[in-house]
């Protein structure tokens, strides 16, 4: 990581910045910001619509790149400006409010758009590699009244998974849990926030 890390943060949160995932990655960016180890962020609000994959999308897509068309270009072409937001930077902190013990559809289709074959993984001898290594990633983890990696919880281990197979081995998570439920949900994940946020200025200013 470099001295002064770039951030993407992802934010799926309905609720905008009302939501408990997008006020958790807006402390963590912010506190980042104020500790002088960040240079760019670049902020990604799924809520402003993903296109779903198309026929049109899934062709392009199995194209090689030196003979698409124009239009199958133009088909990829926001994949590949959020799989150069995710390249460009060294910190993504995704914001992942649980609904229906699941992601939100909007990240699902963020998913759909940088797994991509030849660009963010690769097939080789041993199976799937990924390609964007070298990141870290910081999930913000919401439920109003799920626990965080039960069996109902479906939403946690498919964002580790998801974030390995691309190459993003280094996930953390900062975690409200249950807040509709239990009080001090809310203090107790910025304690585990300033924890974190401790360690990677500690990290970084080591570097």
């Amino acid at each position: 990581m470099s001295e002064k890390m770039s951030i993407l943060r992802v934010d799926s949160s309905v609720m905008g910045e009302a939501g408990q995932s997008s006020r958790l990655a807006n402390k963590i960016v912010t506190d980042l910001e104020s500790k002088n180890v960040v240079g760019d962020v670049i902020i990604r609000d799924l809520n402003n619509s993903l296109p779903h994959l198309t026929p049109e999308w899934v062709a392009a897509n199995n194209t090689s790149e030196d003979v698409r068309t124009e239009a199958q270009k133009e088909a990829l072409a926001l994949s590949d400006d959020l799989i150069a937001e995710i390249e460009a930077a060294d910190v993504i902190v995704i914001g992942v409010a649980l609904y229906n013990f699941a992601i939100p559809a909007s990240l699902k289709a963020w998913i759909d758009l940088i797994c991509r074959a030849r660009k963010t993984f690769a097939y080789g001898e041993n199976g799937p590699k990924g390609l964007l290594t070298g990141k870290k990633a910081i999930i913000t983890f919401s439920s109003g009244g799920t626990p965080h990696g039960s069996d109902i919880d479906f939403a946690s281990n498919y964002m580790r998974h998801i974030l390995g197979f691309i190459g993003i081995l280094d996930v953390e998570f900062v975690v409200a849990e249950q807040h509709f439920m239990v009080a001090d949900a809310i203090e107790r994940a910025h304690r585990s926030a300033n924890d974190l946020l401790a360690k990677m200025t500690s990290q970084s200013k080591a570097a």
